[in-house]
């Protein structure tokens, strides 16, 4: 709280038996000592595996969580939808079905969440687009999800170490079809998170309108090798760069006010340009 932040973004491993009693009690707690902070956690492999190791409903589980504490579902853990990849690069994952089906659920109690999609290992590109028409129909279904994020898969320090990374050129041009495809998604995320800053500025040019958060702290792609940083500066200057006006948004995609409100609209007046959000 001191450094800004307002989100924690919590996803983890599928421990065989840890109770669902233990995670409420991690969410009570977060939020007893940060009731402004959002919490922005559990992949759908995870609320899946909750459901297994509880041996209750998908349902009672998102409930639960809820009045927890719980405040958004991220899409983790999607890499591509078919099954056919998912079953010869995942472990003991949720299948398809079920993780579209975690998300449906959350969406039915009036819950958002974000979708993503990880590309460029063993998936072919109709299994990329079918991924993409997973997401599609399931936004027309509940309109739940807030944004979609894309990026190529990171293989250093993997077990696919050998798959050669896919580039640039691949992400923008995946990304530009995403957004295309997915024209009843209201926000695409860059993820200069893995693609480094100019990368991550360009995308804004190829269907992103949200370069995603400043982050604390980072360790999952950070794992495989990959790490690049930018400060609040540094990513309001990339926005600033292309002629957008970068603004402040939360979890939710509400814009937040980071300057005087007179001032916001004389500039926005002045400059008739589309907007760009970066988060605290």
């Amino acid at each position: 709280m001191a450094l800004g932040g307002d989100q924690i973004l919590m996803q983890g491993g599928l421990h065989p038996t840890l109770p669902l009693e233990w995670y409420e009690e991690l969410l009570q707690d977060i939020k007893v000592r940060f009731p402004e902070v959002n919490i922005h956690g559990f992949s759908p492999p995870e609320i899946h595996h909750f459901t297994k190791v509880s041996k209750r409903p998908l349902r009672e589980v998102l409930e639960r969580l809820a009045r927890a504490g719980l405040g958004s579902l991220p899409g983790g853990g999607g890499e591509i939808l078919v099954d056919r990849v998912r079953q010869a690069m995942t472990r003991g994952k949720v299948l398809t079905d079920d993780w579209l089906e975690v998300h449906r659920e959350w969406h039915r109690l009036g819950g958002k969440s974000t979708a993503t999609m990880m590309f460029g290992h063993i998936e072919t590109l109709a299994e990329r687009v079918e991924h993409l028409d997973r997401l599609r129909r399931l936004q027309d279904e509940t309109g739940g999800f807030t944004a979609f994020i894309c990026w190529s898969f990171q293989p250093e320090n993997t077990e696919m170490a050998d798959i050669p990374p896919a580039g640039p050129f691949e992400y923008l041009k995946t990304q530009a079809v995403a957004r295309l495809y997915l024209d009843n998604f209201p926000n695409i995320q860059s993820s200069w998170v893995t693609q480094g800053r100019e990368i991550g500025q360009l995308a804004l040019l190829f269907g992103a309108n949200d370069m995603g958060s400043l982050m604390i702290e980072e360790n999952v792609v950070s794992a495989a090798g990959t790490v690049h940083h930018l400060t609040l500066d540094q990513m309001r200057s990339a926005i600033s760069q292309l002629g957008w006006i970068p603004r402040r948004r939360n979890v939710f995609y509400e814009l937040l006010e980071d300057e005087p409100a007179d001032a916001a609209r004389a500039r926005a007046r002045a400059v008739p340009l589309p907007v760009a959000v970066a988060t605290p």
